[in-house]
């Protein structure tokens, strides 16, 4: 599956995705959506679109801080998941940070959730797990 990868500030879609990926996450970790937390964050992160069709199918959004670039979110709406979609973002997200000769890309993501293969294949590896969350890493040079 191809897909347009582009710059968005669609944060209505954005948050829309963000919260139907991980409505089941929250609730088996008792945790609770923050709006306000996800509103500093939109400010703060470089989100893209996965567009196929011309159709939003996906979100990345991307922090650079002390020295590596960060994966903020990465979500692929639940009918477009195990097609490549991840594959590309990750892809881009790599090509972004190797232009910026950024060597290091990071990201979080709960212990439970299956997305964790994918970035074990996409040569990420578990630096630590701490409170159901896996702190992963890969280099890009």
């Amino acid at each position: 599956m191809e897909a347009i990868i582009r710059r968005t500030d669609d944060k209505a879609f954005a948050e829309n995705i963000i919260r139907q990926n991980m409505s089941a996450y929250y609730k088996h970790l008792d945790m609770h959506w923050d709006p306000d937390l996800f509103d500093k964050n939109w400010d703060e992160f470089d989100s893209y679109a996965l567009v196929v069709n011309a159709c939003p199918v996906g979100l990345l959004c991307l922090n650079r801080e002390a020295g590596a670039y960060y994966i903020r979110e990465l979500q692929i709406d639940q009918k477009w998941q195990r097609q490549g979609l991840g594959t590309a973002a990750i892809r881009y997200a790599m090509a972004i940070a190797q232009q910026a000769n950024v060597d290091l890309l990071r990201l979080r993501v709960f212990s439970i959730n299956p997305a964790t293969a994918l970035y074990e294949r996409m040569g990420f590896r578990i630096l630590k797990t701490e409170g159901g969350t896996h702190y992963m890493e890969r280099s890009i040079f």
